[in-house]
């Protein structure tokens, strides 16, 4: 086995090198460095650049707005920008570009493309997503939001929840039921909207970090276009498993680099405070160690199956069960190493409030509660791990099917 990248590729490395060199602030030690309103400033000032020298989505094609660089050119760019603690977008970019914009790509029309591409790199749309419901949240297909056609336009009328930065987006992509008469995997279909409508409403829910990451929203006869359906009228189904694809699969060689910086900060925090004579708190590290080594490997495997045209599917479901379980133990080993003062945290909160702090965050026992915490839902959002548990099982080790609610002599005798 092979894992150096392509003499290609490392001269692409060393180009990222210097523009980061160039472009990033003189000491710059990682955007957790920086107050929230700084870091608020600079994220924004960043993006910017970033269009401007064509570093935003750059594997997509020259017609769509992208450079059109190789994926194994777009996999070294995130790396190094993950190195150095730098953002590789916007806060939305992630629903904006590696979700949207990539199933786009995939399955839009040539229209769609054309349309929709260069406004999201350029910033003008900015998107969140309108997947998860109140009674519909790892059994997505159970989804009440429906939408019907009038004329020209789709009217959509339903609820979302756990809406991640839909109070900062003015587009939102939803699953909506359009045909009530068919298997309920078969009646959905995936809808673009425009959040700047009376039709929808945003309220705010604050979560355990106090931090307003998420949000409910309410359709009430929201109207988009009928042409605003992406792969297909009741072709949902598929498009939505297609952009899970990408949002799992996509960081599956920066999580590593991230988490592996996470380690090392909290082993330093250990040495520190003279833990690291503890045989069993060494042997936790040890396992993160090992489990970060697995998450590299894998992305690896994941990189090199995209290289040869593979497109991200339910194997992707391995690399989000190991990630969340796996940080969920490792801020558990967190909280252990700094001990009774977790109890009553001070100083400087998390830069993140869902993910791993940010790169450059000085220590301070109030930023590893915050990412504690925030490790919290990982195996619940984009999936719980039962779920991922069950694709593994079913679509990528072929074993047989757990019985289903909606299936099966007992479902008519339900409804």
């Amino acid at each position: 086995m092979d894992i150096r990248y392509s003499a290609e590729a490392e001269a692409y490395r060393e180009k990222i090198q210097a523009f980061l060199a160039e472009h990033l602030p003189s000491g710059w030690s990682g955007i957790g460095a920086l107050d929230p309103e700084a870091r608020r400033r600079f994220s924004e000032d960043w993006r910017r650049t970033l269009h401007e020298n064509g570093l935003l989505a750059v594997s997509w094609p020259k017609e769509y707005g992208g450079p059109g660089l190789s994926l194994l050119e777009r996999t070294v760019l995130a790396e190094e920008f993950t190195r150095a603690g730098a953002p590789t977008g916007g806060d939305n970019d992630g629903f904006s570009i590696t979700m949207l914009g990539h199933t786009i790509m995939a399955m839009g029309t040539e229209e769609q493309k054309r349309y929709y591409l260069p406004r999201v790199l350029s910033g003008e749309d900015v998107w969140c997503q309108g997947y998860s419901e109140p009674n519909s949240g790892s059994d997505l297909a159970n989804l009440g939001t429906r939408a019907v056609l009038d004329g020209d336009e789709w009217v959509v009328n339903g609820q979302k929840i756990w809406t991640s930065d839909a109070h900062t987006a003015n587009w939102i992509f939803v699953l909506c039921r359009t045909d009530s008469g068919v298997p309920k995997h078969k009646g959905i279909s995936f809808l673009l909207l425009p959040m700047g409508q009376p039709g929808i409403e945003v309220r705010p829910i604050i979560n355990i970090n106090r931090r307003h990451d998420f949000n409910e929203v309410f359709f009430s006869d929201a109207r988009t276009h009928k042409d605003n359906v992406i792969g297909g009228v009741g072709n949902g189904w598929a498009v939505a498993n297609t952009l899970l694809g990408f949002e799992r699969g996509d960081g599956a060689t920066t999580d590593a680099i991230r988490f592996r910086d996470e380690l090392d900060r909290l082993t330093a925090v250990a040495r520190d405070r003279g833990r690291l004579e503890d045989p069993v708190l060494r042997q936790r590290l040890a396992a993160a160690h090992s489990q970060v080594e697995v998450l590299r490997f894998l992305g690896l495997r994941t990189l090199t199956q995209s290289l040869r045209g593979h497109q991200p599917g339910p194997e992707s479901s391995i690399h989000k069960l190991i990630w969340s379980e796996y940080r969920k133990r490792l801020t558990e080993l967190a909280l252990d190493v700094i001990g009774p003062g977790s109890t009553t945290p001070s100083g400087r909160d998390a830069a993140f409030g869902i993910s791993t702090d940010a790169p450059g965050s000085p220590f301070s026992t109030q930023g590893w509660v915050t990412t504690f915490l925030g490790a919290r839902p990982g195996t619940i959002y984009a999936g719980t791990s039962e779920i991922q548990k069950n694709i593994i099982g079913d679509r990528v080790l072929g074993l047989p099917r757990e019985p289903r609610m909606d299936e099966g002599p007992w479902a008519s005798s339900r409804s």
